[in-house]
């Protein structure tokens, strides 16, 4: 699965993250094809609180350990 990020608050401007099927994941700089749209979502994290928009998911809210800002608009696909 990839997720296709654009936003403030990661590594990258633009970039994508590659989630493979033993767990592991790895990141490049800016938009790696192929794409197959699977859904798009919107990240508000601001301090420890994580706000997620996701087209198939809803509305998610989750507790991180860290504080942060980030303002990510997403793609996911396969």
């Amino acid at each position: 699965m990839k997720f296709i990020e654009i936003g403030i608050g990661n590594t990258w401007l633009v970039r994508t993250e590659t989630e493979l099927e033993d767990g592991t994941e790895y990141e490049e700089k800016g938009i790696i094809g192929p794409l197959k749209f699977h859904s798009s979502y919107l990240r508000l994290w601001i301090g420890k609180t994580v706000l997620i928009f996701d087209l198939i998911e809803g509305l998610k809210r989750l507790e991180k350990s860290r504080k942060e800002f980030k303002f990510i608009f997403g793609i996911v696909s396969y």
